[in-house]
């Protein structure tokens, strides 16, 4: 049966979204899609209330309670005062707007935001088809060889040269994007924060941005709590 716990007190963050929310997702540590949802929760104080899903109940429930919420049966689901919300990118620009913050000022921040975050998006896509085939033992190693450095050294050059990217650690410069959230987490995912983010020694740039998302308050208590499930 799925485990619902309540993250945090509320603060004025849960007032400026309505409530407190309710994410659906997989109890696959903190990791995947819904982690990043969660990840800007945590960071801007926002209570939510937390349900996962272990990998082998999910497909009954897939099949009734989230075929209920989300014709897709896709997850992250968030239930907030009735309403439902799917598609987790869009859950996070959602909650970015609202709270007014982690969207970028100008037209050209929130288009850089965007345009990083769709690149974060395809590297996703793929590492999930390396990771969860069922030959992973031979595709999620060619996977690191080949796919994951070449999003790696891409990123790196976008961070290293954009106009914005090149006026603070962020993706945006000195404020912090919904976007440095997805591509932190990615990051985190592929095992390479890890260990004192050993696994992106090479890439100076993108550990400058992953040390500031962890270097930010409440991100730093999250990662040192209870809740954090690595």
């Amino acid at each position: 049966m799925p485990i619902t716990k309540r993250c945090g007190t509320e603060t004025v963050g849960n007032k400026a979204i309505g409530g407190v929310p309710n994410i659906h997702y997989f109890d696959f540590k903190s990791r995947g899609r819904g982690q990043v949802v969660r990840l800007m929760w945590e960071d801007a104080g926002v209570a939510y209330d937390d349900t996962r899903y272990s990998f082998e109940e999910y497909p009954s429930y897939k099949k009734t309670r989230i075929t209920e919420m989300n014709p897709t049966t896709n997850i992250p689901v968030v239930e907030l005062n009735g309403r439902i919300l799917t598609q987790s990118y869009a859950i996070l620009r959602h909650f970015a707007r609202q709270l007014g913050r982690y969207d970028g000022e100008t037209e050209e921040e929130k288009y850089w935001a965007d345009a990083m975050c769709d690149i974060v998006i395809d590297w996703r896509s793929l590492f999930i088809e390396a990771f969860f085939a069922d030959n992973m033992e031979e595709t999620y190693p060619e996977h690191q060889k080949t796919v994951r450095p070449r999003f790696l050294k891409a990123l790196e050059t976008h961070l290293k040269t954009h106009d914005l990217s090149t006026s603070g650690p962020y993706i945006t410069g000195k404020d912090i994007t919904y976007a440095d959230m997805v591509l932190y987490q990615i990051c985190h995912d592929e095992n390479l924060t890890q260990e004192g983010g050993k696994g992106l020694k090479d890439y100076p740039r993108l550990a400058e941005l992953v040390d500031a998302v962890e270097a930010r308050p409440n991100v730093k208590a999250f990662l040192q709590s209870e809740r954090y499930l690595g």
